[in-house]
């Protein structure tokens, strides 16, 4: 009998989901797993991304997931002086190459795609909070964003 090895945890994953839990939307979350190695530190990183959560701002727009995975990208690969077409490129390369698998594992990037109800309206939230979104629903998006990164940076 051939024993299996048992899977490793992704540590990035572990970090963004305790964020999560602990109260940081689905951007702060994301950033936060990649902050510090890239320089920009926790304390920064939680304030620059707050306000992408919900969709950007409870707009239900792009889910915060996608856009702190693309400012992880920018992160790594963004460029620093304006004539660097080719930092350019790979970044844009990068984030829709995420875009594009995030879409094709969920079917949206938009908070109201992939949660079915307008997050920043009083009913949307009410049946989103119905539906333990936050507990049952958008971790498995910070996950699969994480995951996504791990693979294409």
């Amino acid at each position: 009998m051939t024993k299996t090895k048992p899977l490793r945890k992704n540590p990035r994953v572990e970090r963004a989901l305790k964020n999560f839990r602990d109260g940081f939307n689905c951007a702060q979350a994301v950033l936060s797993a990649y902050s510090r190695e890239l320089g920009l530190g926790q304390t920064k990183g939680y304030r620059v991304s707050q306000s992408f959560g919900g969709g950007m701002a409870r707009m239900a727009g792009p889910c915060g997931a996608v856009t702190g995975a693309l400012m992880v990208i920018g992160l790594k690969h963004g460029k620093t002086e304006a004539k660097d077409e080719a930092a350019k490129d790979k970044t844009y390369a990068l984030a829709q190459e995420f875009v594009r698998r995030f879409k094709a594992k969920h079917g949206s990037m938009t908070c109201l795609g992939l949660l079915g109800h307008h997050i920043g309206t009083p009913r949307g939230m009410k049946a989103l909070q119905k539906m333990n979104f936050h507990e049952d629903i958008c971790p498995k998006y910070v996950k699969d964003a994480v995951l996504i990164l791990d693979k294409i940076l």
